[in-house]
């Protein structure tokens, strides 16, 4: 085995809650072949967060060793929705919407991965073209009561909820991108546990060598309870402002901070421990540092660092973004609407009526009230912007 395979396995048994096998995956590693590695992404929502980097560090880790990397874009599968972990069905998504959400991933993952040496497919490709036929063929090879040994269908079952024809189908339909692929190994959540033995269960019955499947944890939310989600509100996105992500890093929960580390940097494990140990404070600092710097340089970590001591104090950072408003008169409804810190009257009403909004640091309680040009609204103890014309 060569010294990078050596090292990559090293770092699959420190992250991998489980691999599909061990045994298997070494000889394979061992054999010198170039492998094909898959990671597939359903493009429901544009936006990438730390949850999502896990698995594509491991990639990078393949990607460094030689291997071929395929980032396979469920645009396909995507108007269908995952079901994965849901207890209703999920909305269905456009062909147009999936494929736009699909180039913003991409361009997030230019941030992990070397996009010039990383192949991106789309499911479409098979999944579109295949004629009843070809499903009959594919849905033999799977039982409904294989199928309903999932949680969430089992759950949904018992309790007599509606499960569509068409989500039983997902696992299948994800399970054949492997064979059409051909891939040696795929990986992803725990949650996609289930799925991705389907697609090493289907590579046998098309007779292929079925590949390893290597599950990797959940990144738990900054609520410290919910794994990390845009919907939840718990997320640091990868397209964070320097400042923003800073500021998140340092409400990761303590108990949760080696947790982070461990999936999200390349810190030597020893080391965080005696961090954490010694000054939680600054291990925190040094965790927000080193987040920053992968996804926006050493160079913005000083400005961000600085922005949220200021923040922290109760002060007004000095570099905060404008916002324009076309009225003479704006109110601070219109304000906050302008700065996307509220979606709608109604909610900026609810912010104000919780104390949540200040005019140069003075809690506004007046829906009605005017802002002068120039003014800085805040919502929360991190969100600034300065009002111009």
């Amino acid at each position: 085995m060569t010294p990078e395979n050596k090292n990559l396995l090293e770092i699959l048994k420190r992250n991998a809650v489980a691999i599909y096998s061990l045994e298997t995956l070494t000889e394979k590693l061992e054999s010198g072949k170039k492998l094909v590695i898959k990671l597939g992404a359903d493009p429901s929502r544009p936006d990438l967060h730390l949850g999502h980097t896990v698995p594509l560090r491991i990639l990078e880790a393949f990607q460094n060793a030689g291997h071929e990397i395929v980032f396979l874009i469920g645009d396909f599968t995507a108007i269908v929705g995952d079901p994965s972990g849901k207890n209703k069905t999920r909305p269905s998504l456009t062909f147009e919407e999936t494929r736009a959400n699909s180039q913003s991933y991409f361009e997030q993952v230019g941030k992990i991965l070397d996009v010039s040496k990383t192949k991106v497919r789309y499911n479409s490709e098979w999944l579109e073209g295949m004629n009843f036929e070809s499903i009959l063929k594919l849905t033999s090879k799977y039982t409904l009561a294989r199928l309903l040994e999932r949680d969430d269908f089992a759950k949904r079952y018992a309790e007599n909820k509606p499960i569509g024809m068409h989500e039983l189908l997902y696992p299948l339909m994800q399970g054949y991108d492997s064979v059409a692929l051909g891939c040696d190994i795929e990986i992803g959540g725990t949650d996609q546990t289930f799925n991705l033995l389907v697609g090493r269960e289907l590579q046998k019955d098309y007779d292929q060598t079925p590949q390893e499947v290597i599950t990797f944890p959940l990144l738990i939310g900054l609520d410290g309870v919910n794994k990390m989600s845009k919907s939840l509100d718990n997320y640091i996105a990868i397209n964070d402002s320097a400042e923003v992500m800073f500021e998140k890093c340092m409400k990761v929960p303590d108990n949760l901070l080696k947790h982070y580390f461990t999936l999200t940097t390349k810190m030597d494990l020893d080391e965080v421990e005696k961090l954490i140990e010694e000054d939680i404070i600054n291990a925190h600092f040094v965790y927000g540092k080193n987040i920053v710097t992968q996804y926006h340089g050493k160079g913005s970590v000083i400005s961000a660092y600085d922005r949220y001591k200021e923040v922290a104090k109760g002060n007004i950072p000095d570099s905060i973004k404008e916002v324009k408003v076309e009225k003479d008169a704006p109110t601070i409804i219109d304000c906050l609407l302008a700065s996307n810190f509220a979606n709608s009257s109604s909610e900026a009403r609810r912010l104000i009526k919780q104390s949540g909004v200040k005019i140069n640091g003075a809690i506004c309680t007046d829906y009605n009230k005017v802002v002068s040009i120039g003014s800085v609204i805040s919502k929360g103890k991190n969100n600034f912007t300065k009002i111009v014309k």
